[in-house]
């Protein structure tokens, strides 16, 4: 391929790459998100169109903190743009337009299989990669039956190596999350507007073969973070009839990084029929 080739591919993907955050802007507008994070997704799009050379040089160059030196480009989108170069796709626009496989985005990282994917999927309720991260360093994956801590430790070394975050400490701990009580106020907003039927609906691919907008959506704000929040529609939810109690809350939010939690009503004493957040408390 000749250097002319290698521009245009490179450009190639800097326009494919920025065709994917517009479509994140465009639903984020749709779903009535903050405007400033509908235009944080336009102004990095444009930065992309605007680059000379293929931006995946400058990931393997200087990893994710290079993508952050280009204007617009802060660490949730520049990882964004990363998970675009690792896998052609973007797990936040596959959630936005209710079509996400964790199942397929885990059997991306060496070492997980379908069975280990389905295994940590239903019983973790984890959906991302980073969100598995979480669960790779604080116990949750290694307690899961077939793993145990030295397989544990191989995926994580897997997942930091396929993040790029070997030693950047980017994976958002609980120490970094929102709090709690931000959590559960979160949770709170997006009951309460499912019950006054004023949030925009999606219709999820999985578990939906009618196609139906049945799965409620919120965008919203607390302290420099930005949510989104969503009934879960995992498998374990429809088992145990639990995809109007159990809800999803990820976020987003600069140097905060990302993650997520799910907040669920407790069925045990002394916390029975209270909101908390799983494996958080109240």
């Amino acid at each position: 391929m000749s250097r002319h080739d290698n521009k245009l591919a490179g450009h190639s993907f800097n326009l494919e790459a920025a065709r994917i955050l517009r479509d994140c802007a465009q639903l984020l507008r749709e779903q009535d998100a903050n405007p400033f994070r509908v235009n944080a997704y336009l102004r990095a799009a444009q930065t992309l169109e605007s680059q000379p050379g293929d931006v995946r040089d400058i990931l393997n160059d200087q990893g994710v903190d290079g993508l952050k030196q280009l204007p617009f480009i802060g660490t949730g989108l520049a990882s964004s743009i990363a998970e675009i170069a690792r896998s052609g796709r973007l797990t936040q626009l596959d959630r936005l337009r209710g079509s996400v496989d964790p199942e397929v985005v885990f059997q991306t990282v060496p070492g997980i299989g379908p069975a280990t994917a389905r295994a940590i999927h239903d019983s973790l309720h984890v959906e991302t990669l980073e969100a598995l991260e979480i669960t790779a360093h604080d116990g949750r994956l290694a307690s899961l039956k077939g793993i145990g801590p030295r397989r544990a430790a191989a995926i994580r070394s897997n997942l930091a190596a396929l993040l790029g975050r070997a030693g950047t400490g980017q994976r958002c701990r609980t120490d970094k999350a929102p709090s709690v009580n931000i959590l559960l106020d979160v949770d709170k907003e997006y009951r309460s507007k499912v019950e006054d039927d004023s949030l925009p609906r999606i219709a999820p691919k999985r578990f939906n073969p009618e196609g139906e907008a049945w799965l409620p959506i919120l965008h919203t704000d607390r302290q420099g973070w930005h949510f989104t929040a969503l009934f879960s529609n995992t498998a374990r939810a429809h088992e145990l009839h639990r995809t109007h109690d159990w809800v999803v809350v990820y976020f987003y939010g600069g140097d905060h990084r990302e993650g997520q939690q799910t907040v669920v009503t407790e069925t045990h004493w002394p916390m029975k029929g209270r909101r908390v957040v799983r494996g958080r408390g109240t």
